[in-house]
C-alpha cells in the first residue's frame, strides 16, 4: 500500500541560493561567532551516547513566530498510525517549490526559513560543529510534524539513502513554555559492543534511554545518522491526568519541523562519484551485522519438543481422557472442553485459519487470577517475578528496543510431572504460565481445536508498562507456518476490548449469565488468518494502544502489501529486515485496503489462536501511559505439521494463483 501523498518539502525547481550575509540575518546574533561555533563543536565531540549537540534560540524569533503561524493557518495535518509512530503529518507539501505561486504566496517565512537552514553558509556551520562532510543544498528534505497527547515515535536509527545529519527545530508555543513532564523529549539510546561466538564485534542498542533532550521553543536538535548506532525516539507526548490541577498548557501541542542534510549532490561542491552507492552498502553492512546480534535478542526462543501421541499407547490419540478432562477442567471454561464444541471449533479454524475464544478460563480460576494481577497492576515498580519452584525460568526486559521492549517470563522447562508443587507460594498466575500451558494436556486440546499436530512449543509471558513498552512489526520468515496462541489476562478496562464478539462457535457463559453467541465470517482456505477490515478509529481519548495486530508481508510482486515505503518523513522507515518496515493501517485519508489479517485489543480472558504464514506481519501496539493498567498475556508459539489433506489443499491455492 502506498502512501497517497508524501509530506518531505523536497525540491529544485525554485530553491533560492542566499548570500551568507542574508542567510546571517536569519538567524540570532552571534551564532557564527568563532568562539561560539568552538563552544558547540567541542560539546558535540565529547557527546555520548553518540555525537549530537542541541542550539537554543537558533533563529531569529520574528521569522520563526511567522513560520508557526504560517503553517498554523496554511497547512493541513493528517492523523497517521503505524507499528512505530502515531503522529499527525502536514499535507499537500509533496514538492515546497512545485507549488502555485498564489500557494507560495502564503509560505513567505516558511520558503525564507528552508532557504536559510540549506544556506551555504549554515551548511558550512553544521559540517564544523559534527565534522560530518560536506552537505548538499540541493536535496532540502524536512516536513512537519505534530504530537497530540497519545502521539509518540518508537526507537529507531534514521538510516536511509544518503543521509548524513538528522535535525529538529521545535515549533512550540513561544509564550508557554513546554514542561518537561508533558513528555515529547528526543531520546538517546546507547549502544554496547559485544562479540559474537565467532568473535565478531557487534553493536546491541540497550533497551533504556540514557539522554533526554525536552522540547523548547526555537530549539535546534541534530546529530548525525549513523547505522547500527544513531537510535532513538520520540517521548509520548502525555495526556493530562484527571488528578491535575487545571491550568493552561495550550493541549501540549508538540509541533517540529524534522528532516535532514544529505550528502552532496551531482554538480555541488564535495560530491563524491559512487559515495551514495557506498553509504548504501555500508547501510546493508551494519543491517547484516545487526543481523549478526540476534543471538543477542532477548527473549530467545526456548523450543522444547512436543509429545508424540501416536507413540504413546497409553493415551487415545483423538480424545482426551478423563485424567486430562480433570486436569484442564480446573483452568478452562467447561464449555470449550466439550466434544461438540471442539469439533465445531476445529471446523471454524479449518475455514478461518484463526480463532477468538471469549471467557476461555473458568470463572472460579479466572478470578483467582484477576485478583492476583489487579494487585501486581498497581506496582510502583512493574515486574515478572519468577516461579519460586522453579528459580531456573528466565524473567528480563525484551531487547534490542528498535524490535521490542517489555518485561517477559519464560514457562518452566522441561515440562513438570503430575502431581504439581501444592503450596501457598505457588500463585494462580504461576499456575496459569507453568502448569496449564506447557502441560501435554493442553497442548493435545489445541491440537484438536486446530486440527494441526504441534510439533514443539515456546511458552513465554509477557507484561507491557504503561508509557513504555511495545513490539514492532516483524516478519515470520520460515516456510512452514507457525501456530501462534495467546491469552490477553489485561485486568485492567478501556482497552476496546467490551464490545468486541468472539469468533466462537458456541454459547459461552459469562458471570453475569448472560451468553455470548458465535458469529462466523466468510470462508478463507489460503492457510492464512482470515482478512478483516479495521477497527474504527476511537476517539483520542479512548486510544491507548495494547492491541495486538497481523497484517500482510510481502505480496506477489515483492512489495509489502501492508506496509509503507521508507517513512522518510519521520526517519522510522527501512529497518533491518525490509519485510518489517512500518505497516500503516489508520489515516484518515486512506480508503484503501490496509491490509489487517487479524486484530485482537487487550483484555481480560480472550484467546486469539492464528496460523501464521511465512511473510506475515505481527506487533503490539505501544501502551500509552494514559492506560488504566498494564497489557498482559501468556504466548504460545507452535512448530507445526500439516497434515495431507492440508497439504494438499495449500498445493491447490498456490496453483490457481499462478
Amino acid at each position: 500500500m502506498k502512501r497517497k501523498s508524501e509530506t518531505r518539502l523536497n525540491g529544485k525547481s525554485k530553491k533560492r541560493a542566499i548570500s551568507d550575509d542574508e542567510a546571517h540575518d536569519n538567524f540570532r546574533n552571534g551564532l557564527f561567532d568563532t568562539e561560539v561555533l568552538q563552544d558547540y563543536t567541542n560539546a558535540y565531540a565529547s557527546s555520548q551516547p553518540y555525537k549530537h549537540a542541541v542550539i537554543h534560540n537558533l533563529v531569529d524569533d520574528a521569522l520563526l513566530r511567522n513560520v508557526r503561524n504560517e503553517i498554523r493557518e496554511h497547512i493541513s495535518f493528517t492523523p497517521k498510525e503505524t507499528d512505530i509512530y502515531k503522529i499527525h503529518q502536514s499535507g499537500d507539501l509533496a514538492n515546497l517549490d512545485g507549488l502555485s505561486d498564489s500557494a507560495l504566496r502564503k509560505l513567505p517565512s516558511l520558503l525564507t526559513l528552508r532557504d536559510s537552514l540549506y544556506s551555504s553558509a549554515f551548511r558550512k556551520y553544521l559540517s564544523s560543529v559534527t565534522g560530518a562532510g560536506p552537505l548538499s543544498g540541493v536535496k532540502t528534505d524536512m516536513a512537519v510534524n505534530v504530537y497530540t497527547p497519545g502521539c509518540h515515535l518508537l526507537c529507531h536509527d534514521d538510516v536511509i539513502g544518503s543521509r548524513r545529519v538528522s535535525w529538529i527545530l521545535y515549533l512550540l508555543d513561544p509564550d508557554r513554555p513546554w514542561k518537561p513532564e508533558w513528555g515529547g523529549a528526543l531520546r538517546l539510546y546507547p549502544t554496547e559492543n559485544v562479540k559474537t561466538e565467532s568473535g565478531e564485534e557487534v553493536k546491541v542498542p540497550q533497551p533504556d534511554f540514557s539522554v533526554v533532550i525536552p522540547p523548547a521553543w526555537n530549539q535546534l536538535s541534530f546529530f548525525t545518522v549513523q547505522p547500527g548506532e544513531s537510535f532513538h525516539d520520540v517521548e509520548e507526548v502525555y495526556k493530562r491526568r484527571a488528578d491535575e490541577m487545571v491550568e493552561e498548557d495550550g493541549g501540549r501541542v508538540r509541533m517540529a519541523i524534522s528532516g535532514w542534510f544529505h550528502i552532496p549532490q551531482e554538480g555541488e561542491d564535495g560530491f563524491e562519484e559512487g559515495l551514495e552507492e557506498q553509504l548504501a552498502e555500508r547501510s546493508s553492512l551494519a543491517q547484516l551485522q545487526g543481523g549478526k546480534a540476534d543471538v543477542f535478542d532477548e527473549p530467545q526462543p526456548r523450543w522444547v519438543d512436543n509429545p508424540d501421541w501416536n507413540s504413546m499407547e497409553s493415551t487415545e490419540d483423538d480424545e482426551l481422557t478423563a485424567d486430562e478432562m480433570d486436569f484442564l477442567i480446573k483452568f478452562m471454561n467447561p464449555n470449550y472442553l466439550t466434544p461438540d464444541t471442539v469439533e465445531e471449533l476445529a471446523g471454524m479454524f479449518s475455514e478461518e485459519s484463526s480463532l477468538r475464544l471469549a471467557e476461555f478460563l473458568s470463572v472460579k480460576f479466572s478470578a483467582r487470577l484477576r485478583e492476583y494481577l489487579e494487585t501486581k497492576d498497581q506496582e510502583a515498580n512493574p515486574s515478572l517475578p519468577a516461579n519460586p519452584f522453579y528459580p531456573t525460568s528466565k524473567v528480563g526486559v525484551a531487547r534490542p528496543p528498535h524490535k521490542h521492549r517489555y518485561l517477559y517470563r519464560e514457562a518452566v522447562h522441561p515440562i513438570p510431572t503430575t502431581p504439581y508443587p501444592d503450596s501457598d507460594k505457588m500463585t494462580p498466575y504461576d499456575d496459569l504460565v507453568d502448569i496449564l500451558f506447557p502441560h501435554p494436556a493442553f497442548l493435545k486440546w489445541i491440537g484438536f481445536v486446530t486440527g494441526i499436530t504441534l510439533t514443539k512449543s515456546n511458552i513465554f509471558a509477557r507484561r507491557f508498562r504503561r508509557g513504555m513498552d511495545y513490539t514492532l512489526a516483524t516478519a515470520y520468515e520460515e516456510e512452514e507456518p507457525q501456530l501462534e496462541v495467546c491469552l490477553g489476562i489485561t485486568p485492567s478496562r478501556g482497552w476496546g476490548d467490551e464490545e468486541e464478539e468472539a469468533d466462537v462457535a458456541v454459547e459461552v457463559e459469562t458471570k453475569n449469565g448472560n451468553s455470548k453467541k458465535s458469529k462466523k465470517k466468510k470462508k478463507n482456505k489460503n492457510g492464512k488468518a482470515p482478512r478483516e477490515p479495521s477497527p474504527p478509529p476511537p476517539t483520542p481519548e479512548e486510544e491507548v494502544g495494547g492491541y495486538e495486530m497481523y497484517m500482510a508481508g510481502e505480496d506477489d510482486e515483492g512489495t509489502d502489501a501492508g506496509a509503507a515505503e521508507p517513512s522518510t518523513h519521520t526517519g522510522a522507515g527501512q529497518r533491518r529486515k525490509s519485510k518489517a518496515d512500518p505497516a500503516v493501517y489508520r489515516s484518515a485519508r486512506d480508503d484503501e485496503d490496509d491490509g489487517v489479517l487479524f486484530s485482537q485489543p487487550a483484555g481480560w480472558n480472550n484467546m486469539a489462536i492464528v496460523l501464521r504464514d511465512s511473510g506475515v506481519l505481527r506487533f503490539t501496539k505501544y501502551v500509552s501511559k494514559a492506560a488504566k493498567g498494564d497489557r498482559w498475556d501468556v504466548c504460545a508459539e507452535f512448530g507445526v505439521e500439516l497434515g495431507e489433506d492440508d497439504d494438499e489443499e495449500e498445493d491447490d491455492e498456490n496453483k490457481k494463483s499462478e
